[in-house]
């Protein structure tokens, strides 16, 4: 399986030198310089592993891990700093981190450290197991490589779409209220206008039904929020 890794770290000789490190060790590694320019592009894209420094410009990583884990409480996250008092440590733990190291650091010990939680990352929860592979119609959607299969052929699905649609299918036939999907896909920190919820859906509706103009599946319910409509009680879920 080929791993991927955003490490987040502003003293660029000490990224290069981490970021050579990891690649040697065969990861696939996205960088990132300070703590908003993390979010982006964790938001972005999938990841095994997320490594922080704590003391970034822009936003610290203590306050990116909280942001991380409000959408996230599954990728496992390292913290990698200088503050190496035991209040630090418990402080990171306590925001979210899997694992704390300090700088300087031993790198057979910090390689070893980060393949353990490599391998944690793959093994997924009972609850992501089960909802795996949604059909609905002739169309799929895949949770496990954020891919979808529409009307047009294949769709790449980007974080926040696959996150709204799990959401959707969870309830299949019930009306979820925007105030409910603003907290679940965007975090509570992060309130984007209604109208970018309703973009997600006639994107949806573009990609999954047969006619965009006349919904089957995905609707609106004026005033309250949005709903997944499928024949049966819940959508076909497979393994």
């Amino acid at each position: 399986m080929d791993y991927r890794i955003l490490l987040v770290e502003d003293e660029l000789n000490i990224q290069e030198a981490i970021k050579m490190n990891l690649e040697l060790e065969g990861y696939e590694v996205i960088t990132a310089s300070d703590g908003m320019e993390a979010l982006k592009r964790f938001r972005e894209g999938r990841y095994n592993l997320i490594i922080l420094d704590i003391m970034l410009p822009e936003m610290d990583g203590l306050t990116v891990c909280e942001q991380i884990r409000l959408e996230d409480d599954e990728t496992p996250i390292l913290f990698l700093t200088a503050k190496d008092t035991p209040a630090d440590i418990i402080l990171g733990l306590e925001k979210g981190a899997d694992d704390y190291v300090t700088k300087p650091f031993n790198l057979q010990e910090y390689l070893l450290r980060v393949k353990v939680l490599l391998k944690h990352s793959t093994k997924g929860t009972a609850a992501e197991k089960e909802l795996q592979i949604v059909s609905f119609g002739n169309n799929t959607v895949n949770f496990a490589t954020y891919e979808a299969q529409g009307k047009n052929g294949t769709i790449n699905l980007t974080k926040k779409e696959a996150k709204l649609l799990k959401l959707l299918f969870e309830r299949a036939n019930e009306v979820v209220s925007r105030e409910q999907i603003l907290q679940f896909v965007w975090g509570y920190d992060v309130f984007p206008t209604t109208r970018t919820i309703d973009n997600f859906i006639l994107n949806f509706r573009k990609n999954f039904e047969e006619n965009p103009k006349e919904p089957q599946f995905f609707l609106s319910v004026r005033g309250v929020g949005y709903k997944f409509v499928h024949p049966v009680e819940k959508p076909q879920l497979t393994n």
